[in-house]
């Protein structure tokens, strides 16, 4: 599949700068593969769209990793902090990468080798006391940083929301069956393919962890709806054979054969990103293709804080 094949046209006036005033009353895309039917609905009216499955969230929580440091020089630098290595120890980029030097403090930051690409590796005294490290995409101030986690984080470690998961109230949740695992979402998740074959790109790992009582229940459950991107990567992992805590470089494109999920709330992703292609491997290429025209016709939300999705 070339990377192209990711390509599609949209307005910037649909990316999303705001989330919903409320979290539920977000639009969703309802498609039922098995009939090609499309509805338009309302995210609160989710559970009146499903059929018995189990719904499977993925609850970490995203750290205020995006630290700003004033060099010795008197100029500035910015550290994001995505994935904790060791009790103190972080990978990081940092900016500009080319002015710094291990062996260098930067506030709470001691720079300790570089990775290559803008990465560091560093140490981090004291936990994260940044800002929320919202996508570029968004350019407005979030009002209420609370908005970029869901309701039912608790497991601090991403470097981005999960963000089909921001959709959810506690009420909606109290009226589905729901089951956590975890996996700590880092950047690359978003950054786009650079490589013209898409075969050619390589993820790097995130972190998951599944409880072995919650993968008794999804185990046994007869239908899945997987909430979000990272909730699939993290059971299609364990449905191979992968285990139940470590990490995980699934890279799922069209031709995948899913094992574990059968159905998946989304938002509507970036083009040429590695969700987008999920997406196309789950709901098919030229279906996905049909259903974001039919989006940008019906002027949905996109990205982060837009609508959702949901694929039966």
């Amino acid at each position: 599949m070339k990377t192209s094949d990711l390509d599609y046209e949209l307005p910037a006036e649909l990316i999303a700068q705001h989330p919903a005033q409320r979290r539920d009353e977000s639009r969703l895309l309802v498609y039922d593969r098995a009939s090609g039917a499309v509805r338009h609905r309302r995210f609160f009216e989710l559970p009146e769209e499903l059929h018995g499955e189990l719904v499977v969230v993925n609850d970490t929580r995203v750290v205020p990793a995006r630290l700003k440091m004033r060099r010795p020089t008197g100029g500035m630098t910015e550290v994001l902090l995505v994935e904790r290595l060791e009790r103190d120890v972080w990978e990081g980029l940092a900016r500009p990468s080319r002015r710094l030097r291990p062996g260098q403090r930067l506030g709470p930051v001691e720079l300790l080798e570089p990775l290559g690409e803008g990465r560091w590796r560093l140490r981090l005294h004291g936990e994260p006391e940044g800002e929320m490290p919202l996508p570029p995409y968004i350019t407005e101030t979030l009002a209420e940083p609370e908005r970029y986690q869901t309701v039912y984080s608790r497991k601090a470690g991403s470097a981005a929301a999960p963000t089909a998961g921001l959709h959810f109230t506690p009420e909606l949740l109290a009226r589905l069956d729901v089951v956590r695992v975890t996996l700590h979402v880092g950047l690359d998740t978003f950054r786009p393919v650079a490589e013209d074959d898409l075969g050619a790109h390589r993820l790097h790992g995130e972190r998951y962890e599944v409880r072995p009582e919650a993968w008794e229940r999804i185990d046994a459950a007869e239908r899945m709806l997987a909430v979000g991107t990272t909730t699939v990567r993290v059971l299609e992992s364990i449905s191979r054979g992968a285990p139940l805590a470590g990490r995980t470089e699934l890279f799922i494109t069209p031709g995948f054969e899913f094992r574990r999920v059968n159905a998946l709330l989304t938002n509507f992703h970036l083009p040429r990103s590695t969700l987008l292609a999920l997406v196309m491997a789950f709901a098919g290429v030229e279906e996905t293709r049909r259903l974001y025209r039919l989006a940008v016709e019906e002027r949905y939300r996109f990205y982060s804080f837009g609508d959702a999705m949901l694929i039966l």
